[in-house]
């Protein structure tokens, strides 16, 4: 059979299929795109190819297709409607796109396009009263811009190009540039300082009297906007706000690498700054600071589109000006560009439930739509992120090709079955990932609970709660959140319902040792102790004694607090047999502690003073008092830190112990909350450190401390500690220790500069000494803050100065 030639002038026999020639690149990578829309790099190739074949049909479905990703881009507007400017015939679809794009664009380009449109479609004599207009209106809305300066610059020339013929003409002339240039040069433009040079040559020009007016007014406004502009140019440097070279800019999808959070944070600095008044604007000129804020976010949500918290830095500027509208456009926006953002749904659907709570007619149907999507979207990720996870942990199959140097492969060349019984488990990468986003996902329907019950009522919220639980993949914290709110919102059977809800958790959740803490810890703590007990003992058992430690500890916390004493070593006894490696004093602590004062490693074990020593260790090193320290502080066992012998192992242990103790920490005012929290699992770590038994140390250390300690003691240096008065002594042991202070630091060189040139009275006329030089300060004479009257008393003033 002879191969048909795949020709166009070739006409495939009767009986046989048309020939379908293969598709372009064009057609390949807009299929590509389509179904994996988020590659930059793919949709510039695409524009690449539409440019270069020159076809405008191409050239419309990449950017439409591009458009439809990147809606708001200006990069790719100002490209598109450049393709029609050129020809007469396409100005209608150059205006039809201007219309959509330009009121909210933030682009200079764009704008700039903008102007060489009506510079084109307005050819006659009345083309400077449009243009006039034109150039009013582009600057009214991105003049604030700092790269707008050649714009600025264009409206002054095209000004002083006009033809004058009368005295009023002219005075009019005047006017307007005298207005333009004004304006311009109280703005942070690139050019500000050659338009504040032209403005002088044509104040100077008019009047020399009026010119120096004029100028000493500007001057302080100007001076302000060259300040901001070096501020604004060190802001924007680090945002890397420049125009590629090949004109596109097309964000990427955020990964939160690194070096993207430090982006984040140079956006949020800088944003926060604009919203600052950096320019002083006077509140008669509140407008003017509104538009210029206004285009700088609009620039961030181009630059950072796939952002959450820079979407709702915007949504939260624009709603505290009052423009609720545009907060809620711009919530929209940010959806589509994250749609699987929480932060943005939370504060949209927010937004819906109290514009329908304005109504008299209540109608959430807008919100529950919006909840839907975002469920569809969360599920999605998760069926994607399930078949990951199931795929990373399937066994391969034996028999496969592989190469030698496979670590899974065996004598024959066979990958082997690593998963068999009783081989470890492979690590899945994906595990952890769906596991938190299972818990993110029940967030979005607690969530929805709270917003029915709020809504609608109590049986609303029963409802979606129905919806979730039988949904795949919510979690048990829906079952726990459902159960709360019946407890304290359904005054007359809340326990009970709630009750009912946990038990049908423990149906589907049995095996979440989280989950079983939850519903122990409901039961004891309203007072349901038979069914608290029932729980404990059945679920005990089915976990292993690392899993079921958590629910030991708490059901012994409520046995230690409640129950008698007979019941209490019962319980310690059960717990020695799963726990044979916990010291008996360790169980014996935990119970007698109250919420975080457990007594007997604080002062018995000696805890407290270690504490103690870990702030005040740089003066333990003056004192060398006979020190104990707790046994196995640092898990080697117990030490002792002496002052007599060699001193060898003293030092070394408080050097250790306190090698923080100097360094200045902030106050605790200004601590995070986080700070005071300690985690489960450093608790458990700081119990094993307290009342673990120490280890005996190795072979190698025994035999190196024995060779050490019969060598000859190096000759000791003789060391006085200095010696102070001792009203000075006394007034030191009062100071607070050096990290509690968080004042200001002192300039030393000065304060002894100005102890040197102080004048003090002499108290005896017979020591008569030559006059000091005359002090650096304002002249005048320093404060008598009178005698030191003793330690107990205050000095007035805050002393310093008084006689001793």
């Amino acid at each position: 059979m002879s191969e048909t030639l795949p020709y166009p002038d070739v006409k495939p026999e009767p009986g046989t299929d048309p020939v379908i020639p293969p598709p372009s690149d064009f057609d390949v990578l807009m299929t590509r795109l389509q179904e994996s829309p988020h590659d930059p790099e793919g949709w510039k190739r695409l524009i690449d190819h539409a440019e270069t074949s020159g076809d405008i049909s191409r050239i419309r479905q990449a950017y439409d297709a591009l458009l439809k990703q990147y809606p708001n881009n200006p990069y790719a507007q100002a490209a598109y409607i450049n393709h029609f400017l050129d020809n007469p015939v396409t100005f209608s679809e150059a205006e039809e796109l201007l219309n959509k794009f330009l009121r909210t664009s933030p682009a200079v380009d764009l704008w700039k396009c903008y102007l060489n449109y009506v510079r084109r479609t307005n050819p006659g004599p009345a083309i400077r009263e449009t243009m006039r207009k034109a150039y009013d209106f582009a600057l009214n809305h991105i003049g604030h811009d700092r790269d707008s300066g050649f714009i600025w610059a264009e409206y002054i020339q095209f000004l002083n190009a006009a033809e004058t013929t009368t005295t009023w003409d002219t005075q009019q002339k005047m006017d307007g540039l005298r207005k333009v240039y004004h304006r311009a040069v109280q703005i942070p433009l690139d050019n500000v300082e050659k338009l504040w040079s032209e403005l002088e040559a044509f104040e100077t020009g008019l009047n020399k009297i009026t010119a120096k007016k004029f100028m000493s007014d500007l001057s302080p406004a100007h001076m302000q906007a060259r300040a901001v502009l070096r501020q604004l140019s060190n802001h924007l440097s680090g945002l890397n706000m420049g125009t590629p070279q090949s004109g596109l800019y097309l964000p990427s999808p955020a990964n939160f690498f690194p070096h993207e959070r430090q982006l984040i944070g140079r956006w949020k600095a800088y944003l926060k700054w604009e919203e600052g008044n950096p320019l002083e604007i006077e509140e008669k000129d509140r407008a003017n600071l509104i538009t210029r804020v206004q285009l700088m976010y609009r620039k961030a949500m181009v630059r950072m589109r796939y952002y959450p918290e820079i979407w709702f830095m915007a949504y939260s500027w624009t709603a505290s000006i009052g423009n609720t509208a545009e907060a809620i456009s711009i919530l929209k926006q940010g959806l589509e560009a994250n749609p699987d953002s929480f932060a943005l749904t939370y504060a949209y659907v927010e937004q819906l439930e109290r514009a329908e709570l304005k109504k008299d007619q209540r109608d959430f149907s807008e919100v529950h739509t919006v909840y839907e999507r975002f469920f569809g979207v969360l599920r999605a990720n998760l069926a994607r992120l399930t078949e990951a996870a199931a795929a990373a942990v399937a066994p391969p199959v034996v028999g496969t090709d592989v190469t030698a140097d496979d670590p899974n492969a065996d004598s024959n060349g066979s990958i082997v079955n690593i998963n068999r019984p009783g081989s470890p488990p492979l690590p899945n990468p994906h595990h952890d990932e769906l596991t938190e986003r299972r818990k993110q996902y029940s967030n979005a329907w607690i969530n929805y609970m709270r917003f029915a019950r709020r809504a609608l009522g109590h049986k609303a919220a029963r409802d979606v709660f129905g919806r979730g639980r039988r949904d795949e993949y919510t979690g048990w914290e829906l079952f726990e959140a459902a159960a709360l709110t019946e407890y304290r919102c359904n005054l007359e059977d809340g326990r009970i319902v709630a009750a009912r809800i946990f038990e049908m958790g423990m149906k589907k959740y049995a095996s979440d040792v989280h989950y079983v803490l939850s519903h122990l810890g409901f039961l004891l703590t309203v007072n349901d102790e038979n069914n608290a007990r029932a729980l404990f003992e059945r679920v005990i058992g089915t976990f292993t004694p690392q899993q079921a430690k958590p629910i030991w500890e708490r059901w012994s916390r409520s046995q230690y607090q409640y129950d008698d004493l007979e019941a209490v070593l019962e319980l310690e006894r059960r717990m020695a047999e799963v726990y044979p490696n916990d010291a008996p004093i360790k169980r014996f602590a935990q119970r007698h502690t109250y919420h975080s004062i457990d007594a007997i490693a604080d002062h018995d074990l000696g805890f407290a003073k270690s504490r103690k020593l870990g702030v005040t260790g740089s003066n333990s090193l003056t004192q060398t008092p006979s020190v104990v320290s707790p046994p196995a502080l640092n898990g080697n066992g117990p030490s002792s830190i002496t002052g007599n012998g060699n001193g060898v192992a003293a030092s070394a242990s408080l050097t250790n112990l306190n090698a923080n103790a100097n360094k200045r920490t902030q106050p605790p005012a200004e601590r995070k909350r986080e700070d005071y929290k300690r985690p489960r699992g450093e608790e458990r770590d700081r119990d094993r450190r307290r009342y673990s038994p120490p280890a005996p140390p190795p072979s190698w250390e025994r035999d190196r401390d024995r060779e050490r300690d019969s060598r000859p003691p190096p000759p000791r240096r003789e060391e006085q500690a200095p010696k102070l008065p001792p009203v000075l002594h006394w007034f030191v042991t009062q100071l607070p220790p050096p990290e509690t202070f968080n004042g200001p630091v002192f300039n030393t060189e000065n304060l002894m500069d100005k102890l040197r040139t102080a004048v003090i009275p002499s108290s005896s006329r017979a020591r008569a000494s030559p006059p000091p030089p005359p002090p650096r300060s304002s002249g005048r004479p320093p404060p008598d803050y009178g005698p030191y009257q003793g330690p107990g008393s205050v000095p007035r003033g805050g002393g310093g100065r008084g006689r001793y």
